[in-house]
């Protein structure tokens, strides 16, 4: 162990860094790209349909610069729900919802996940559910700008 000694030089842009190894044998040079600190999140929500109009204000309040959305189906504790159609009642297996992707600063995640629950909120089963993910990186395809640049 002795015979190796660890130069570390950080280079926050890339969030990586450069590990030199030198050894009896020679030079080892390592390229790691172990995140230092994550700076970005990315936040999913699935939510009722009629509640995206409030979302997206509350969100646009906090100035979320943008979102993705998409209809989308599935279910959860509810089960699929049960429906009346010309007098004859059917179970459909998977609830019409919404999907809602944001990508945001991880300083601005805890208040977009907040707004996201209280104008979601109806306090009945299938409200939705919100998850919040760690992003690496982004890249704005018109400019080349990176992470939270391109955000």
């Amino acid at each position: 162990m002795s015979a190796a000694r660890g130069i570390m030089t950080p280079i926050p842009q890339d969030r990586c860094f450069w590990v030199i190894f030198a050894f009896w044998h020679g030079i080892c040079i390592l390229h790691c790209t172990i995140q230092m600190g994550v700076c970005m999140k990315y936040i999913i929500a699935v939510i009722k349909p009629h509640k995206l109009d409030p979302v997206r204000e509350a969100l646009t309040a906090l100035g979320v610069s943008g979102m993705t959305v998409t209809e989308v189906k599935g279910f959860g504790r509810q089960k699929g729900q049960t429906e009346n159609y010309r007098g004859a009642e059917y179970a459909t297996n998977m609830v019409p919802k919404v999907k809602i992707e944001i990508a945001c600063a991880s300083d601005q995640a805890s208040a977009v996940i907040e707004a996201i629950q209280i104008a979601a909120e109806t306090g009945a089963i299938g409200d939705g559910k919100i998850f919040e993910f760690e992003l690496a990186g982004a890249l704005r395809i018109r400019t080349g700008d990176t992470n939270e640049t391109a955000l």
